[in-house]
């Protein structure tokens, strides 16, 4: 089927595709819980967005909610009456915001904390990194928001950066990468998100996301290869040239390879004669 080729239904199939038989199909139907099918003369057709919103029905049901309460909280939606509380009653802002990110959080003691980066934890280091947003405290526990930021900035304590640093670090790259994401939120905003989003929507638009996730993770990774590689050869030839100039000593009183100064004069102060 092409890409751009939207997927159809009859009733029986999309009632197998949502798991629910062909009665409770109609039934929703006469409630208006689902938009009209498309009619081809007798023939009814379906598409992704009635299944989206079968599978959003099927999840509030499970949530403890009515049937009059979904047709409410859809009709909400639709009409652009809601509220970042009913999007998220419509399961809309996890199907929308949880694809870019796969980190998983890491709960630690603080033995576990003193393990990582040793016995030099201040208490400024650990207010920097709640101020940042690396972790949280839950009772006895410190919650890291991110098992590889976590080993990332272990291993640079371990190589000797100190952690205030690597914290300081740490929150200008937040404040970059926010920048950067914007980028992607401006392109996605524009081409991509439809500008009425419905629940219906979020199925279709979880997938497309899906699909650019790895995509934008690829164009920051590349970029940010390509920049490293400029920056850090730069420094290194800085500093080699550094380093040989500090060998050679004054550029007027490097010996030549024979063993004199570059005026002719041996290096031992004789006439050479």
């Amino acid at each position: 089927m092409p890409p751009d080729e939207k997927h159809e239904y009859r009733a029986a199939d999309l009632a197998r595709a949502a798991g629910i038989t062909q009665r409770t199909l109609r039934f929703y139907r006469e409630r208006r819980l689902l938009p009209p099918p498309r009619r081809e003369g007798r023939i009814a057709w379906y598409d992704e967005h009635h299944l989206a919103r079968l599978r959003t029905i099927a999840t509030l049901l499970a949530r403890g909610h009515t049937l009059g309460g979904i047709a409410d909280l859809i009709d909400a939606f639709e009409q652009g009456r809601t509220s970042s509380s009913t999007a998220r009653l419509l399961g809309m802002d996890s199907l929308l915001t949880s694809t870019f990110s796969d980190e998983t959080p890491v709960r630690l003691t603080p033995e576990d904390l003193a393990d990582h980066f040793g016995s030099d934890v201040t208490a400024e280091d650990l207010a920097a990194s709640l101020e940042i947003g690396y972790v949280s405290v839950e009772g006895d526990e410190i919650v890291h928001v991110s098992r590889r930021l976590l080993d990332a900035s272990a291993a640079l304590v371990r190589e000797g950066v100190p952690l205030s640093a690597v914290l300081a670090a740490g929150r200008r790259l937040r404040e970059e990468v926010d920048a950067v994401s914007e980028v992607f939120s401006e392109m996605l905003r524009r081409y991509i998100l439809p500008g009425d989003l419905t629940a219906a929507d979020a199925e279709r638009v979880t997938l497309t996301l899906a699909r650019l996730s790895p995509i934008a993770k690829q164009v920051v990774e590349a970029e940010l290869g390509l920049a490293l590689d400029r920056r850090v050869r730069a420094e290194a030839e800085t500093w080699f040239a550094a380093a040989g100039q500090r060998e050679d000593g004054p550029a007027g009183d490097a010996p030549a390879r024979d063993g004199t100064h570059r005026d002719g004069k041996p290096r031992d102060g004789t006439s050479g004669k």
